[in-house]
């Protein structure tokens, strides 16, 4: 338990950093709606004329812009952006820096085994991103409310913050495996930052080219995308199953490798 008191401590501050920008983002988003409420379909005509490549990159092809919660989906693309950055730093960083701030021995020489270690530093993880994701949902609905009421609303932004948590596991997991298997703890961070801009680059070049459709599989963002749950058809089932598989698998990964890892001290 010490150790997780000491990782939450030690990411505090960084916590509340994220919790801020996400504040902004989502403040500044809706705000931007409310500045265009009055102009209804308009904004969805002057979408429409923006080229098919630049709607795919901004993720607004697909939604009803004039309506709040078609706006709101529209901003979620970015909001899972920020929180696979953060899952994906965070897990690469709290199994790294004891390497990469040569505190590795002080932490070994402890009467714990690895496998607690891991346990402990995990679990700090996944409050850090569960703290997280709580501000973005009470975020979203005290804004979202403003504009449009209903059960429609809370219930579409309690599956869209589900899928995003899920999202967020994945790239925590993709992160701790990497600082596992990484003999170099200060390159761990790289590696995985490159795999989500891969997975990333690889969801907007499916929706650039539909004969790529294929590869959704390959990349975690197109597994909780908002139209798909706005619309009313909820959290594909297939993709929770390969999300839970995913993670298994990953957790699986940091636990062996962390077990067997050479430690530069």
């Amino acid at each position: 338990m010490n150790i997780v008191t000491r990782e939450l401590k030690a990411n505090r501050k960084s916590l509340i950093i994220w919790s801020v920008g996400f504040l902004f983002l989502i403040a500044s988003g809706m705000g931007k709606y409310a500045g265009m409420e009055g102009t209804g379909e308009t904004i969805n005509e002057l979408m429409n004329e923006m080229p098919e490549s630049l709607q795919a990159i901004m993720g607004t092809s697909g939604f009803d812009l004039s309506s709040a919660l078609g706006y709101y989906g529209m901003l979620y693309l970015y909001l899972t952006v920020m929180t696979s950055i953060h899952a994906v730093m965070l897990g690469s960083g709290i199994i790294a820096k004891e390497e990469r701030d040569k505190t590795a021995e002080f932490l070994l020489v402890k009467p714990v085994s690895r496998s607690v270690i891991i346990t402990a530093k995990m679990a700090a993880s996944l409050i850090n991103i569960l703290l997280l994701n709580a501000v973005a949902f009470l975020t979203s609905i005290a804004f979202l409310q403003q504009y449009e009421r209903g059960e429609e609303v809370f219930e579409s932004v309690t599956q869209l913050m589900m899928g995003m948590f899920l999202l967020q596991v994945i790239f925590l997991v993709i992160g701790t495996a990497a600082a596992a298997v990484h003999q170099k703890a200060k390159k761990a961070g790289a590696l995985s930052t490159g795999i989500l801009l891969l997975a990333f680059i690889i969801s907007v070049a499916i929706n650039l080219n539909e004969k790529l459709e294929i590869l959704k599989y390959a990349t975690p963002f197109k597994y909780f995308e908002a139209g798909p749950i706005i619309n009313g058809d909820g959290l594909d089932l297939t993709y929770l199953a390969i999300s839970t598989i995913l993670i298994i698998l990953l957790i699986a990964v940091t636990y062996r490798f962390y077990q067997k890892k050479d430690m530069n001290i």
